[in-house]
C-alpha cells in the first residue's frame, strides 16, 4: 500500500495524530441521508468513541478533507465504519455518493476531543443524523445499568436507523419529523428536548449537527441546569455555507 500525501503526514504531525492509507471496501446507501462507508486499514485511527477520522477527497481540480464521525470498528479485519449524511449539495457528500471499492484514501486520525462521559448515570444525545454515527458508537459503549436516550430530528422516515445495545442498558429513542422546517430552525429538537424529564442523578449531553440547532440546543440544555462541563457539542455543518477545506463549518457570525 502506497504512502500517505505528504501533507497528510504534516497535517498529523501537527495534531498529534497518524496519517495512513485505506482501502474503501465497501459503501452503500443506509438511507435517503446517509452513506456507508467501510475502510479497511489500521484500526487505531479509529480512536476511542466519540472520535472522528480526517479524509482527504478530491473535489473537482483539488483536494479538501472532511472529518467524519466513526461508526464502528472491527480491529479483527482491520476494519472500521463511517456513516456519511449525503442530504446536501457538497464535496464530501458528492464524494460518498460516488466512491467505489478499491478506491485508495489518505485517513488522519483519532481526530475529536468528545468522549463518554464515565461520572454520567445518564447520556442524551441529541442532534441530526450526521451525528448519528457517533451517537450509537457513544451510546453503545455505555455500561449497565446506565441510561441512554436518543433524539435526532430526521428528513425521511427511512432515516430512523436504529442499534442493539447490551442488556442493563436503558435506551429511549426518539426520532423527530423535520416536517419540511429549515435545517437551521432548532424548533423541533427543542420540543422534544422539553419533553423528557431529566433524571435526578448526574447526566451528560452530546449534541451534534447544525451549527445554529446546536447553539440552540447548547442555551436549552443550560436553561435546564446542565452545567458547561456536562454537556459536549460539536457542529459538524452550517445551513448555507460550506464547509472549510479542512473540514470545519464556517463559525464566522456575519
Amino acid at each position: 500500500m502506497s504512502a500517505p500525501h505528504r501533507s497528510s503526514t504534516e497535517l498529523a504531525a501537527r495534531v498529534h495524530a497518524t496519517a495512513a492509507v485505506c482501502t474503501v471496501v465497501s459503501a452503500r446507501p443506509l438511507s435517503p441521508s446517509l452513506t456507508e462507508l467501510v475502510l479497511h486499514g489500521d484500526p487505531t485511527l479509529a480512536g476511542q468513541p466519540g472520535n472522528d477520522v480526517m479524509v482527504r477527497l478530491r473535489d473537482g481540480e483539488h483536494h479538501v478533507r472532511r472529518r467524519y464521525s466513526v461508526r464502528s470498528v472491527d480491529p479483527t479485519n482491520h476494519e472500521f465504519t463511517l456513516w456519511i449524511s449525503t442530504n446536501h449539495d457538497g464535496a464530501g457528500s458528492a464524494w460518498a455518493r460516488s466512491v467505489a471499492p478499491g478506491t485508495t484514501l489518505d485517513v488522519i486520525g483519532p481526530r475529536g476531543k468528545i468522549t463518554l462521559d464515565q461520572r454520567a448515570h445518564w447520556h442524551l444525545f441529541l442532534g441530526d443524523v450526521s451525528g448519528l454515527a457517533a451517537f450509537y458508537r457513544l451510546a453503545q459503549s455505555v455500561d449497565g445499568p446506565g441510561r441512554v436516550v436518543v433524539i435526532v430530528e430526521i428528513d425521511h422516515d427511512q432515516d430512523a436507523l436504529t442499534a442493539t445495545f447490551d442488556e442493563g442498558v436503558g435506551v429511549t429513542g426518539i426520532f423527530v419529523d423535520r416536517r419540511g422546517r429549515h435545517r437551521n430552525d432548532p424548533a423541533g429538537l427543542l420540543s422534544a428536548l422539553g419533553a423528557f424529564a431529566f433524571p435526578p442523578d448526574t447526566g451528560h449531553a452530546y449534541v451534534f449537527g447544525e451549527f445554529a440547532v446546536v447553539r440552540a440546543l447548547r442555551v436549552a440544555l443550560r436553561d435546564r441546569g446542565l452545567a458547561d462541563d456536562e454537556v459536549s457539542h460539536k457542529a459538524y455543518w452550517r445551513d448555507g455555507r460550506r464547509n472549510a477545506d479542512h473540514g470545519e463549518p464556517d463559525k464566522s457570525d456575519d
